[in-house]
C-alpha cells in the first residue's frame, strides 16, 4: 500500500469518528437515551416520514406520539423504572413503538429471539427475570407452551398484542392501546448512560442463549456510528431493513441510525429475497442493512424488475464474502458497501469504510490477534503465562480487544457467563481482554477477514448456533443414543451448515426425528444432514472429534455411512445426484 493510500485510510477513519465524538459531550452528563433521540427527531422533523412499515405510514411526530401511548400503556399496566419487559414479537410498528416507550419511562426490553421455543425460549426468559411479557399473538403458542414462572402466563403479567385480524386465545391489548392518551409523558430524556436500555441475545461460544447487557451509552453510540458513520445519512434517507428487530443490526443500523439522523425507517417484517427490491421502490429506499446470507439469496434469486428501479446507493453489514459482494453490488447496481464486524455484546469494532470485498477492516488499537487451539478455541502462552500475539500477514489467530474505560464489556445477565468471556494477564500481568471467539487472518497492512467461530459455535442465516445446544435437544429424540453436532460448508452459502452424527437405536425413525428436529429447533440451528454411525469417534479424552467430520461434510463420496438432507421437512437419502444439486444450489435444504 502507498504511503498516499495509507494518508488516506487515516483521514477516512478520523473522519468517521469524530461525527460521532461531537456527541461525547452529551453522553457524558448522561442525558440521552434512545427516547432523547426521538424527542429531538420529533422537534427537528415533525412532518417528515420517520417509520414505513406495510401500508402504514408515520411521521416523527405521529411516531412520537405513539411511542407516548406505548409509555403510558406501560405506566397504567404497574412498570416502573428499572423493570424488564421480555418482548416477542415480529417486526411491526408495534415493536418499534413498544421498545421507544419502554425506553420514555427508563425501563428495559429484553428482545427475545423470535425462533428459540421450548427450553431454550424459557431460559432466555429466565435469565432476565422479566416482571412482564408482550407477545405478539403470532408468537402467544409458543409462548404458552413453555416452562416458566407461572405467574407470566397471567393477563396482569402476559400482555398479547393481536396481529392486525389475527386470532388469539388470551384478551389482547389492542383496545386499551388505542383508547390510550398519546399526550407525551413528562420527562422521557434523563435516562443514565450506564443503564440497560435492552438485553440483547447471543447464542455465545457454548450452552444456551445469553442476554448481552446493553447500555444507553452502548446503544446511542452504535446508533450514532451506524447513522454518521456507516449510512452517513440524512433526513432525506429512508433505510430499508428486512432483518429481525431482535439483532443488533437492525436494532442500531435500521432504527437507531434514523433516530439519530431523521432518516426514515422502511421495516419489513421477514426478508423475501422475491419482494426485496419491490419493497425499495415502494418505500423509496436509498440505504439498506444486509447479513452476508441475504445479499446470497439476492444473488441467487431470478431477475427481478425493480432491481434496476430502485434507489439504493449504499448497503451496510457483516458477513459478506468477497465473491458474494463483487456479485452483488453489480448486479444491483449498488455502488457503496461498508461492512463492519463487531458482537453484539463487544467492545471494539472493526470497520471498512473503503469498500474492499472481503474484508472486515483494519485491527486498531486496542485489538490483536492471538494463537490459539482452533478447535477449542483455548489461546496458547509463552513461558510468561501471556499470550501469543499473531503479526504476520496471513497469520490466523483469535480475535481479542482490551477492556478499558474507553472500550467497555457491559457483559451478560449472568455474571459467570460475562467472566467466561475475559481473558486475562494477556499480553501484561493484570490486563485484561474481551474474547471474541472468532478466528480472523491477518493481511498486509493490518488489514483482516474473517475465518471461523472457534469452539463449539458456527454461524449459519447470520446467527451463531451452539453445537452443545443443538446435540442437547438431538438426544431427546425417541431412538437417539448419542449426537455430535458440527458446521460444515454448503457450495457458496456463507458460514456453516448444522450437520449431526447420530448413534441410534433399531427402532429410530426418521419420520420421528424430523418432527421432534422441527418442534423443538428454531430453523437456522437444524440439522440440515445427517449420517448413522456405529460408534461416535472421540478423542483420548473423551471429548467428540469434529474435525475428520467437518473434513468428510456430506459428501456421499467421502463418507460410507447413510447420509440424510432435510428437504421440505422430511429427510431424504443424500445421493450423489442430490448432493450436486445442493452444492449448486439447485436444490434448497431446511
Amino acid at each position: 500500500m502507498t504511503l498516499t493510500t495509507r494518508l488516506r485510510s487515516v483521514a477516512i477513519d478520523m473522519a468517521a469518528r469524530a461525527r460521532v465524538f461531537r456527541y461525547v459531550p452529551e453522553l457524558s452528563l448522561g442525558k440521552i437515551s434512545a427516547a432523547r433521540l426521538l424527542e429531538q427527531a420529533a422537534e427537528r422533523w415533525p412532518d417528515r416520514p420517520a417509520l414505513l412499515y406495510s401500508d402504514e405510514r408515520y411521521t416523527w411526530a405521529d411516531f412520537h406520539r405513539e411511542a407516548s401511548r406505548w409509555a403510558r400503556f406501560f405506566l397504567a399496566r404497574g412498570v416502573v423504572r428499572g423493570d424488564v419487559v421480555a418482548v416477542l414479537m415480529d417486526n411491526r410498528s408495534e415493536y418499534v413503538f413498544a421498545l421507544l416507550g419502554l425506553s420514555m419511562i427508563r425501563a428495559t426490553a429484553a428482545c427475545v429471539n423470535s425462533h428459540v421455543v421450548g427450553h431454550a425460549l424459557a431460559h432466555a426468559l429466565r435469565i432476565v427475570s422479566p416482571r412482564f411479557v408482550l407477545v405478539g399473538s403470532e408468537h402467544e403458542r409458543a409462548m404458552r407452551d413453555v416452562d416458566v414462572d407461572p405467574a407470566l402466563k397471567t393477563p396482569a403479567r402476559l400482555w398479547v398484542h393481536r396481529d392486525r385480524d389475527a386470532a388469539s386465545e388470551a384478551p389482547p391489548i389492542n383496545e386499551e392501546l388505542a383508547a390510550t392518551s398519546t399526550r407525551i409523558v413528562d420527562d422521557p430524556s434523563h435516562g443514565r448512560i450506564d443503564e440497560p436500555a435492552s438485553y440483547l441475545y447471543t447464542s455465545g461460544t457454548t450452552g444456551l442463549p445469553k442476554a448481552a447487557k446493553i447500555t444507553n451509552q452502548r446503544s446511542i453510540l452504535a446508533s450514532l456510528g451506524f447513522g454518521k458513520v456507516f449510512h452517513e445519512a440524512t433526513a432525506e434517507d429512508v433505510i430499508y431493513v428486512a432483518l429481525p428487530l431482535y439483532h443488533g443490526n437492525a436494532q442500531w443500523g435500521g432504527l437507531g441510525a434514523c433516530l439519530a439522523t431523521g432518516a426514515a425507517l422502511a421495516l419489513r417484517r421477514k426478508f423475501s429475497a422475491s419482494a426485496f427490491f419491490t419493497d425499495a421502490v415502494r418505500f423509496g429506499a436509498t440505504r439498506m442493512m444486509y447479513i452476508g446470507e441475504l445479499c446470497r439469496y439476492l444473488v441467487l434469486s431470478p431477475e427481478n424488475p425493480d432491481e434496476r428501479r430502485h434507489r439504493i446507493r449504499m448497503a451496510v453489514g457483516n458477513g459478506l464474502r468477497k465473491d458474494v459482494w463483487e456479485a452483488f453490488s453489480a448486479r444491483f447496481r449498488i455502488p457503496v458497501i461498508r461492512e463492519f464486524y463487531g458482537a453484539t455484546e463487544g467492545n471494539s469494532p472493526i470497520i471498512n469504510l473503503e469498500g474492499r470485498p472481503g474484508m472486515l477492516g483494519r485491527l486498531v488499537f486496542g485489538q490483536a490477534l492471538v494463537a490459539c487451539d482452533p478447535e477449542t478455541g483455548d489461546v496458547e502462552r509463552d513461558g510468561r503465562g501471556h499470550c501469543v500475539r499473531r503479526t504476520r500477514p496471513s497469520d490466523h489467530g483469535l480475535l481479542v480487544a482490551r477492556i478499558s474505560a474507553t472500550a467497555r464489556f457491559d457483559g451478560y445477565a449472568d455474571a459467570s457467563a460475562t467472566n467466561a468471556k475475559i481473558l486475562r494477564n494477556v499480553f501484561r500481568d493484570g490486563d485484561a481482554w474481551f474474547n471474541s471467539g472468532d478466528v480472523l487472518q491477518l493481511h498486509d497492512d493490518g488489514w483482516v477477514s474473517f475465518v471461523d467461530r472457534v469452539g463449539d459455535t458456527f454461524r449459519w442465516k447470520g446467527e451463531n448456533v451452539s453445537t452443545n445446544e443443538v446435540a442437547e435437544a438431538l438426544n431427546l429424540a425417541a431412538g437417539v443414543v448419542e449426537s455430535n453436532v458440527y458446521g460444515v460448508t454448503v457450495g457458496n452459502a456463507e458460514g456453516r451448515a448444522g450437520m449431526a452424527s447420530l448413534r441410534v437405536t433399531a427402532d429410530f425413525s426418521l419420520d420421528a426425528f424430523a418432527s421432534h428436529v422441527m418442534v423443538t429447533l428454531p430453523r437456522y440451528a437444524r440439522p440440515l444432514f445427517l449420517r448413522l454411525d456405529e460408534a461416535a469417534r472421540t478423542t483420548g479424552t473423551f471429548k467428540y472429534q469434529k474435525t475428520d467430520y467437518q473434513r468428510d461434510g456430506f459428501d456421499p463420496d467421502a463418507v460410507r455411512r447413510p447420509l440424510f438432507a432435510l428437504v421440505d421437512g422430511a429427510y431424504r437419502p443424500l445421493d450423489r445426484e442430490l448432493y450436486a444439486r445442493i452444492q449448486s444450489g439447485a436444490a434448497d435444504v431446511g
